[in-house]
């Protein structure tokens, strides 16, 4: 085919925040009444402290309509087919459109200050929304789970085995674990087990860190001032909140254990990727002869790089063209690209643009990898079932080079297109 497959690693999707509670379990709908009004009230505090707020509420200007798409079936699928996207992985929303799951559901699901019932609450509530919206399109739609399983193995199995049942594709787990059991004890077994023999990826999304450390008390006293410096301090520790769970999982052994588990991080650049590798090899190959450090590394067959290489993908949201260049060092396999849809961080509505700026002159096998094939791969993806909508919608192969590449192109035998040659 002469146009890419492309699947996005990250979209966000998720109902108007009342409209939950027509998914909430009719025991929790009068704490639901209550607690929306607060919900909403923090989600517009938080959008403050971000500085977000003025900024999202320019970019929206006349946008309405196609930012419905966060959870309008049709709509979402018509700014899909414009940007080229023939399919897309589906986290929760938030603060952009003010739809975050109840009860401290969504992808950060802290266990800190909430309770374990109805945080399982708002989590139920919103897979079952997920599985609602997916059914509308599954070939292109890859709904997520949200999955506290922190709290309670057992239920966490069960909500996994129900969300596999009911079509979704993967899970989320939350990032930070608070005073429970981190991602190496092995009590988290029987989820990898389960995770592993349904081939449900596990996901991490990046943007839960220790908010109060930067920020000051959430919600804010009055007069209480965010101090200089905050929001760039969360921004330069923010990717280590996201891959902390990771490096517990690859030292623990549980890709020993459960060799075929997958795992995706998601929205935290891959920039850090190849220094990260690089200090695992390290500890792992000269470290151990610390001797007053003992035996840490028996239990693994090989380094925790190569299960990195092996079971780990990054999910490269809006990928800017660094990273691209750097892609060999991070790995060809490992980068899944994606376009954050609806988010004003996210690359739509430039999306075509922002995508031939990152991939341009580079090698045809590559792109077709990092825009969609690595993701068709690690979500089992039905390509021939989205190859007429790939046909009709997807990117030009011809259209990502430039004059200089056009010449070694048409001495391989494929000239470039008129449009192409018009734009170099």
């Amino acid at each position: 085919m002469d146009r890419y497959l492309v699947i996005s690693s990250d979209g966000h999707a998720g109902p108007h925040a009342a409209a939950y509670r027509d998914y909430v379990d009719p025991g929790y709908r009068e704490l639901f009444d209550v607690a929306l009004p607060i919900q909403i009230e923090m989600t517009e505090q938080a959008a403050k402290s971000f500085l977000v707020a003025d900024i999202n509420r320019e970019w929206r200007k006349g946008r309405d309509q196609e930012l419905s798409g966060a959870w309008d079936a049709e709509v979402r699928d018509k700014v899909l087919d414009a940007d080229g996207v023939a399919a897309e992985v589906l986290f929760p929303d938030g603060v952009t459109e003010m739809n975050a799951p109840p009860f401290g559901a969504g992808f950060s699901m802290s266990p800190e200050g909430v309770s374990a019932d109805l945080q399982w609450a708002g989590c139920v509530a919103h897979n079952r929304w997920m599985a609602e919206f997916v059914s509308t399109a599954p070939e292109r739609r890859i709904g997520l789970a949200c999955i506290p399983v922190l709290w309670d193995v057992g239920r966490a199995v069960e909500g996994i085995r129900w969300s596999h049942e009911n079509g979704l594709r993967g899970v989320i787990f939350p990032p930070r674990w608070g005073s429970h059991d981190a991602y190496h004890h092995t009590k988290y077994d029987p989820v990898w087990e389960i995770c592993q023999d349904l081939g449900m990826p596990v996901h991490f999304h990046s943007g839960p860190a220790p908010f109060e450390e930067y920020f000051g008390p959430i919600p804010a006293p009055a007069g209480h001032a965010v101090q200089p410096g905050a929001m760039g301090t969360y921004i330069s520790e923010v990717a280590l909140w996201l891959v902390r769970p990771l490096t517990f999982m690859l030292w623990g052994g549980v890709f020993e254990r459960f060799p075929k588990l997958k795992v995706a991080l998601t929205e935290g650049t891959a920039i850090w990727v190849p220094e990260y590798l690089q200090l695992l090899e390290q500890r792992y190959s000269v470290t151990h002869y610390a001797q007053k450090l003992g035996d840490y590394r028996s239990h693994l067959s090989m380094s925790p790089a190569n299960y990195f290489r092996r079971n780990v993908r990054v999910g490269a949201s809006c990928m800017p063209r660094r990273e691209a260049e750097m892609r060999h060092q991070i790995g060809v396999d490992t980068l899944m690209w994606g376009t954050d849809y609806p988010h004003p961080e996210g690359s739509w509505p430039y999306t075509r643009n922002q995508m031939h700026e990152t991939f341009r002159d580079l090698p045809e096998d590559e792109i077709g990898k990092m825009l969609g094939g690595n993701a068709a791969a690690f979500y089992g993806v039905d390509t021939e079932k989205l190859a007429p909508l790939v046909a009709r919608i997807g990117p030009e192969k011809r259209s990502f080079r430039t004059a200089a590449d056009a010449v070694a192109a048409a001495e391989r035998g494929s000239a470039p297109s008129p449009e192409t040659q018009e734009t170099a």
